[in-house]
């Protein structure tokens, strides 16, 4: 893809509604804050303090999907009990909590409307998502299924305990990292709270700011010492332009890439699957595009997990889920199976079949359980992405075309700029 190649855009028939869902999440953020600087401070809390028990992880960290806008309707007292519970937390049910405290992205299955205006677009580091967070001279950094990955002394505000033994006890830090295995580097790609100021409700267009600011002065960025005992790094964030998107897609960079990250610049950090951040692959910018089995090998026909619901229906992760099937109650019976199951289903050559972006009718053959390690159903989105891969993949021709298209000047969203 050339920095000045110009197309013009192409139409795709609508797939879903994750355009208007961006819109309500934009709106809703809005209208819905909540105590931000408490949230911090209980997350910082309970990742500092579970038990050892969660450092052996006895099982593989699975691939999580999250029903959208989970935490945008539990109430403050919830959001409460859960962090105050979650050292309680074993297995699966503690997978599930942490994997909502960091901000995931859709799969993209439709280009966003002003993507050069309001959005901004990396190379995704291929790596462990984790949260690092530093306090009371320590350094800890915990995998999205809870399990620790790191326990060291580093340069982060309060991280180590150093000789001059400076900086609040009550300080701390959360940021939302990477860590990249061949240089054994964290790849930070959000700060998600910053010596105990709290960055939830603020807009990506000012977390972003404040990271690039705030984390090089602290020598973080600096080589591995006694005291700092691995590095730290900035990701290159982009304006989603027809320059940034070619630097983020085609540009060098120090770690190997995993697809392409989206942000919108005025979602706040949203615990939670979210259609305001969204991640795009293809074969160019990722080794991994097509799901595939326990053996590594690309099946012949697409493959998703779905749940199974007390009437037989099942579901996507998805608030409110998306049905794509019912199946027969006597099979249920037979089969063992129970509510809240985790189901992988073959898709047939019957396909998918949508109409005016809902999905109408599905052609899934069942194959068994999912593995035990896994927390979470596909979302709609992550189905429809793998769908499209293996027939009409969005390319990042369509990317491009968006950018250069009149119409990409539409109404502008009423939103809150700064932080």
């Amino acid at each position: 893809m050339a920095p000045h190649d110009l197309r013009r855009a192409y139409k795709r028939p609508a797939i879903s509604d994750q355009q208007r869902r961006r819109e309500l999440s934009l709106k809703r953020q809005e209208q819905g804050r909540r105590d931000a600087q408490l949230q911090a401070r209980r997350l910082a809390s309970t990742l500092l303090s579970l038990p050892p028990e969660h450092e052996q992880p006895s099982e593989p960290e699975p691939e999580l999907e999250l029903e959208l806008g989970s935490s945008s309707k539990e109430s403050d007292s919830d959001f409460e009990f859960d962090l105050r519970n979650a050292s309680k937390l074993r297995g699966t049910e503690a997978r599930k909590w942490f994997a909502r405290q960091l901000m995931l992205p859709e799969w993209m299955i439709d280009v966003p409307h002003r993507l050069p205006h309001d959005w901004y677009v990396f190379a995704r580091p291929s790596g462990k998502r984790c949260f690092v967070v530093s306090s009371d001279g320590t350094t800890i950094s915990r995998q999205r299924n809870g399990t620790v990955l790191h326990r060291f002394p580093s340069a982060l505000p309060n991280g180590a305990r150093t000789r001059d033994g400076s900086g609040s006890a009550q300080s701390y830090s959360i940021l939302d990292c990477i860590f990249h295995e061949m240089d054994q580097t964290y790849y930070v790609i959000d700060m998600v709270c910053w010596r105990g100021y709290s960055l939830y409700d603020c807009t990506a267009e000012f977390r972003f700011f404040w990271l690039n600011s705030k984390l090089a002065e602290t020598g973080a960025c600096e080589p591995p010492s006694h005291y700092h005992k691995y590095r730290f790094s900035l990701v290159p964030v982009h304006t989603c332009d027809q320059s940034g998107l070619h630097a983020a897609y085609a540009g060098g960079v120090p770690y190997v890439k995993d697809g392409l990250l989206f942000y919108n610049k005025h979602a706040h950090y949203q615990p939670g699957n979210t259609p305001l951040a969204l991640v795009w692959k293809d074969e160019n910018c990722s080794q991994y595009v097509i799901d595939t089995d326990n053996k590594g090998q690309v099946p012949s026909h697409q493959q998703v997990v779905l749940e199974l619901q007390d009437d037989g229906k099942v579901t996507t992760s998805d608030d409110p889920p998306v049905v794509f099937s019912c199946l027969d109650l006597d099979f249920i019976q037979k089969s063992g199976l129970h509510s809240g199951n985790l189901l992988r289903f073959a898709i047939g050559d019957g396909g998918l079949s949508v109409v005016d972006g809902k999905l109408e009718k599905a052609d899934l053959h069942y194959l068994g359980k999912s593995n035990r390690a896994r927390a979470f159903a596909d979302s709609y989105s992550k189905v429809m992405f793998q769908n499209m891969v293996r027939g009409s993949p969005l390319k990042i021709d369509d990317l491009v075309a968006s950018i250069n298209t009149p119409d990409d000047e539409g109404n502008r969203p009423d939103v809150d700029m700064v932080g």
